[in-house]
């Protein structure tokens, strides 16, 4: 049965499901989810985990390459309805409002569940649209960018539990297996 309190997702390349599932065991509860190779763990520290897991990750390149990506997400919610969803979506993105002041930014959605009903694209470009609303009468100059922007809001869901979270360049850097675009 899966986690229902995760706040962190991980994808898996091919076979290796057990394999990651262990190793991400170290870090926190770690479980099966309804969906094909992803991973549900919950970690009690957000930045110890990630430094542990780059360090493990850097010493074990066979582990490495066993995972797709990890992301971990700092504000969960729970949402049985697309507009329930898009209601705490809305709330979560908005608390990077003043991050994003004069920065390069897009929002990053991977959808698990809702097919037909929640669009990934139309969600990140909502959201975008959100962002870039309460930010104009600001006119700090920020904008949408895919091109090595300032920061990445990921954005995932696994069936009816979502979270999201928000990555500067240089945790992108730092931490490679979040791989957000």
């Amino acid at each position: 049965m899966a986690m229902t309190d995760w706040n962190t997702v991980a994808t898996v390349v091919g076979p290796q499901y057990r394999r990651v599932r262990a190793l991400l065991a170290h870090f926190g509860a770690a479980s099966t989810s309804d969906y094909l190779n992803v991973l549900l763990v919950r970690v009690a520290d957000i930045p110890a985990f990630l430094d542990a897991l780059a360090d493990e990750l850097a010493a074990r390149p066979d582990a490495a390459a066993s995972v797709s990506r990890v992301v971990p997400l700092t504000h969960t919610f729970d949402f049985q309805t697309p507009e329930a969803f898009e209601q705490v979506a809305d709330l979560a993105v908005r608390e990077w409002l003043p991050q994003l002041r004069g920065a390069r930014f897009h929002v990053r959605m991977h959808r698990r569940g809702f097919k037909g009903r929640l669009s990934s694209q139309a969600e990140e470009q909502r959201l975008d649209a959100l962002l870039m609303a309460a930010l104009q009468p600001d006119d700090g100059g920020a904008r949408i960018s895919f091109d090595d922007p300032d920061f990445i809001i990921a954005v995932e869901t696994v069936g009816q539990r979502g979270g999201a979270s928000c990555w500067s360049r240089e945790q992108r850097a730092r931490y490679p297996f979040l791989k957000l675009d």
